[in-house]
Formats: structure tokens, C-alpha cells, sequence
């Protein structure tokens, strides 16, 4: 089948190149995550500093510094694993994530709450930054280029051995 097209401008600004290598995935998704969280502790500590005093503003950045960690600890894991063993690095995410939720809950419940900390603000923190963080890494996932075959240098051009 043949087309009657005519050849007319690219679509886009520029041609499509090919692309290099990429940095690692998980660093970037823990900048962007990190660069989104922190900036909405700033504007909830801002607003409980106002509505709280100081008291609430460091309770919410307590609240926001632990999700933080919480959600760091993976994506780290995530870029030592995931380099070596790429679909091992799922499983590791599951066990993790199951002894995070048991170290954090057994650090909370042995430490008990301080004295200072503003018990709403604390949470609002933490909720704000889950919200903010998930919704950074949502937007890196989605810009990430992923290659999803393994075609080497040396192949291009060849024809496949199973055609």
C-alpha cells in the first residue's frame, strides 16, 4: 500500500534524536519529590506559624521531615538495586516498605509524642507532604523515558535472528 501524502514541515520544533544514556530514574524522581514536598512544608509551616506560632510550624515540618525520610529510604533503594537487579528492585520496595512501617511505628511508639508537638498540625504536615510528593513522583513517572527492549549498539541495523 502505497500513500499519496505529501512530505510537509515536522510536526514539532525539532527532529526526534536519539537519546543517550539517562541519569538514574530514582534520583530524579527523589530531587523533583524533594524539590515539591519541601516547597508545601514551607507554605503549611507559613500558614501554622500564623495560625499556631511556632509551635505549629514546627510541628508540621516534624510532620513533613519524617514522611520525607519515610518515602526517601525507597527511592534510594530503588537506585543502588534497581542499577544491578532491575526486577529484583520491586520485591526489595515490598519488604522495605514493611519494615519502614514498623521501624517508624516502633521509633513513634517508643519515643511517644514530644511535649511541643501541635498534634493537627503535625498531621496536616504529613498529609501535605504525601500529597505533594506522590503527585511529583506521578509527574517524573510520566516524563520518564524508559527503554523497553534491550537492543544493543552492535544489533542496529541487523535483522532479527527469529524473523
Amino acid at each position: 500500500m502505497t500513500s499519496n501524502a505529501n512530505t510537509g514541515r515536522p510536526s514539532g520544533r525539532r527532529g526526534v534524536g536519539v537519546s543517550g544514556p539517562s541519569s538514574s530514574l530514582w534520583l530524579r524522581l527523589l530531587r523533583l519529590s524533594t524539590l515539591a514536598a519541601s516547597a508545601a512544608t514551607v507554605a503549611t509551616c507559613v500558614v501554622a506559624a500564623v495560625l499556631n506560632g511556632g509551635t505549629g510550624a514546627l510541628s508540621a515540618a516534624f510532620g513533613s521531615a519524617l514522611v520525607m525520610v519515610f518515602f526517601a529510604i525507597s527511592l534510594l533503594i530503588g537506585h543502588f538495586v534497581g542499577r544491578n537487579n532491575p526486577s529484583g528492585a520491586v520485591g526489595l520496595f515490598v519488604a522495605t516498605y514493611f519494615v519502614k512501617v514498623i521501624g517508624f511505628a516502633v521509633v513513634l511508639f517508643l519515643t511517644g509524642a514530644p511535649e511541643w508537638l501541635h498534634h493537627r498540625w503535625f498531621l496536616i504536615g504529613a498529609v501535605v507532604c504525601v500529597v505533594f510528593w506522590q503527585a511529583a513522583e506521578i509527574y517524573g513517572f510520566s516524563k520518564a523515558r524508559l527503554q523497553i527492549y534491550n537492543d544493543s549498539a552492535d544489533q542496529e541495523g541487523k535483522p532479527d535472528a527469529t524473523a
